[in-house]
This record gives C-alpha cells, sequence and structure tokens, in this order.
C-alpha cells in the first residue's frame, strides 16, 4: 500500500495541512521560476527590492521544504543573462542577495546535507558575488543531501549555443565525428552537467512562459503555474504542485 504523508504546517498558510502525497512518486528535480518579487513589493507601496528581501526568505523555506519531502534536486531561476537590462540600483542589490543569503544561511545547509551548486556565466558577476557563491560551492562539495542549484547570469539560448559552438569545435579539430553526436552528448555540454532534467518546473506570479529558462532541459517536464508571488509562496504552493505532479501521467510522448 503506498504511504502518505499528512503534516499540519503553521498559522500563516492559508490552508491547514498539506495534500495527499505519495512518498514514491516525489519529483526527483523541481526547477522554480521566482517570479513576481517586484510586485509583491509594488501592491504594498513598497520599493522593489524589498519584495527581493522577502523573496530571499522564501528560499530557506521551500528549500527546506523540498528537502523534507525528498526531493533530491532543487534548481532556482535566481537572475537572468537579460536581467542585467533591469535599473541599476536594482541589478547592484540583487547581486548582494546570494552574499547575504549565503552568509545567513550557509552553516544550516551545511548541517542539513545540502549541496550547493551554480549554473551560469561567471563573466560579469561582481567578484563578492563570485566569491560568496564558490565559497559555499567549495564548502558543501561533499554534501550528499539535496543539490541546491542557483541559475545564476544563466539564459537557455546561449547555453545551448556555446554547447553546440563546443561540439563543433570538437569535430572540426577531429575530437569527434558527427555521428558521436546525440541527445546524451548535447545534453553533458550544457551548464546543468550531471543534473537530471527536472520532472517540475514551477513558475510563481502568473506568468505562463519559460523565459529562456532550460530550453533543453524542459522539454518533458511536467509544468505547474500560479498566480501567487513569489515571496508569498509557502511550503503548502510546493505541496499542491507536487501534488498535481503526482496526479498527471508522463507519457513522454507514448501511450
Amino acid at each position: 500500500m503506498i504511504s502518505r504523508l499528512w503534516a499540519k504546517l503553521g498559522k500563516s498558510s492559508s490552508q491547514a495541512a498539506e495534500p495527499f502525497l505519495t512518498t514514491d512518486n516525489v519529483p526527483e528535480h523541481i526547477a522554480i521560476i521566482m517570479d513576481g518579487n517586484g510586485r509583491w513589493a509594488k501592491k504594498r507601496g513598497l520599493p522593489r527590492i524589498a519584495g527581493h528581501h522577502t523573496g530571499m526568505k522564501t528560499v530557506k523555506r521551500i528549500v527546506i521544504e523540498a528537502d523534507r519531502l525528498g526531493v533530491k534536486y532543487l534548481t532556482l531561476y535566481a537572475f537572468s543573462t537579460e536581467n542585467w537590462k533591469r535599473p541599476k540600483d536594482e541589478v547592484e542589490f540583487l547581486m548582494k542577495l546570494p552574499q547575504q543569503f549565503l552568509e545567513i544561511e550557509l552553516e544550516e545547509l551545511i548541517e542539513k546535507n545540502v549541496q550547493v551548486r551554480m549554473m551560469g556565466h561567471k563573466e560579469n558577476l561582481p567578484s563578492f558575488t563570485l566569491n560568496a557563491v564558490e565559497e559555499a560551492i567549495t564548502k558543501t562539495a561533499n554534501n550528499t543531501g539535496l543539490v541546491l542549484n542557483f541559475a545564476l547570469n544563466y539564459g537557455g539560448r546561449r547555453e545551448m549555443l556555446e554547447a553546440i559552438k563546443e561540439i563543433a569545435a570538437d569535430v572540426q579539430d577531429g575530437r569527434l565525428s558527427t555521428e558521436q553526436i546525440d541527445e546524451k552528448l548535447l545534453s553533458s555540454r550544457l551548464l546543468s552537467g550531471d543534473i537530471p532534467d527536472p520532472d517540475l518546473l514551477i513558475r510563481t506570479s502568473g506568468e505562463l512562459r519559460l523565459s529562456n529558462f532550460m530550453l533543453w532541459q524542459l522539454a518533458y517536464s511536467e509544468m505547474w503555474f500560479t498566480n501567487v508571488y513569489w515571496p508569498e509562496f509557502t511550503e503548502v504552493h510546493l505541496q499542491e504542485a507536487i501534488h498535481e505532479y503526482q496526479r498527471r501521467a508522463r507519457r513522454y510522448g507514448g501511450l
């Protein structure tokens, strides 16, 4: 008989308890587009950076809950290659968030056996941002629990183009033949590396698009969208997304 989880949550949640979740069908890899920080702040008459700061607190709650539920990989879209177009003061604040988050939470992440990774392009990142992330990666490298993968200065199209150029160079230099090029090879050249493709994509704030996020990897992922802004996203919302995932049949083009 399939075992089920039933746990009570705090009063801050809009629901008293999580949906029934089967323990044998939890998504191995969940990817989240954390959207709506600015709009959440605007609705409250606050500056956009207040939304980003509150959203940082949501990250901690969701990491802890994902780990509790048995998720193996959690990829968070923290900053895209297109986000550089935002106002300078907002970009500067966003660049400080990884440092602030890791300064506060790194020790607990280590205690919880979480392994931190980064998926993105290191150039253009301020040294304080990169140093904080690389320190976290180094200090958690031997952890064997949840993999917390930050997509930072990441863009799906650029990722694919660079992988294709790398493969083309190998063919030109005789290290590869065209017959050796297949999906497995291309996947191995992407920034996600050895992380399996997401089983479930979650996007907050009501937007219904991928926004250049993991375009290759999300080909057969289940998708779950919510109107809830990221700062308001709770453990129950994560459970609802997983519950919906467990209700679906993944056929990968078959019957």
